[in-house]
């Protein structure tokens, strides 16, 4: 573990070489800032790959999640959904399922 890591950095090792081309003027306004923010490049390049990495998990989640609504909901339009009643009784019925094998 790095002790001298902030809270909330990650400290895995760093073997991995990242090259790409950019170009110059981005790369200097970008060691400039890292400079004034007295950052490390990489350090910054690296939180700026989690936060796109993060970001995009979660897109796919809320497209995961829209396909679902919009799902449940046509099906509730072809009147194929259960009332509250139904649903607490399949349930109850699964529970009570899982608590026999449990009990075995």
């Amino acid at each position: 573990m790095d002790t001298f890591a902030k809270p909330g950095e990650h400290t895995m090792s760093k073997d991995a070489i990242f090259t790409m081309k950019l170009e110059p003027e981005l790369r200097e306004a970008f060691m400039a800032a890292t400079r004034a923010a007295d950052r490390p490049a990489s350090q910054v390049v690296r939180q700026l790959m989690r936060e796109y990495i993060e970001k995009h998990q979660h897109e796919d989640y809320r497209t995961w999640l829209e396909r679902k609504v919009k799902k449940s909901r046509a099906s509730m339009r072809a009147g194929k959904g259960l009332d509250d009643a139904e649903v607490d009784a399949e349930f109850a019925e699964l529970r009570h399922q899982a608590m026999k094998v449990a009990e075995r």
